[in-house]
């Protein structure tokens, strides 16, 4: 290397650089320190209480904003509405017992039909790769 060595943005001095095999953060997060993943989940696991028919229930938070939500729906809210359904299609799966029953005829009819068009297209797209 005949060019001696330039210092600047993102080159800096070689005695300065991170020593190798040695980590940029030795001491690391904190134990006990908490993600937001766990401030929400201690968040909506406490408990409030909410009038329900005129008697005082204890419920955490999110089943109370799981109920406001549903009661905005129930009135007509399209937004409440889709906001529940969203949540619904990405937390609630079959039932294990509905993923291994099997297929009924009208099912089976629709795979049939189904089935040979989609290999055709499955076949071309292949081809055209």
């Amino acid at each position: 290397m005949s060019k001696a060595y330039t210092v600047g943005y993102g080159r800096p001095p070689t005695a300065k650089r991170f020593k190798a095999g040695s980590s940029g953060n030795p001491k690391g997060r904190p134990k006990g320190s908490l993600n937001l993943a766990t401030d929400l989940a201690a968040e909506l696991g406490e408990l409030i209480t909410v009038r329900e028919d005129g008697r005082p229930h204890r419920i955490s938070k999110q089943r109370a904003l799981i109920k406001s939500l549903m009661a905005k729906a129930l009135q007509g809210d399209a937004r409440a509405s889709a906001a529940l359904l969203g949540l619904y299609g990405r937390l609630i799966t079959e039932p294990p017992e509905e993923q291994n029953r099997p297929l009924e005829q009208s099912e089976l009819l629709i795979l049939r039909r189904f089935g040979p068009r989609f290999l055709k297209a499955l076949v071309k797209s292949g081809e055209q790769s």
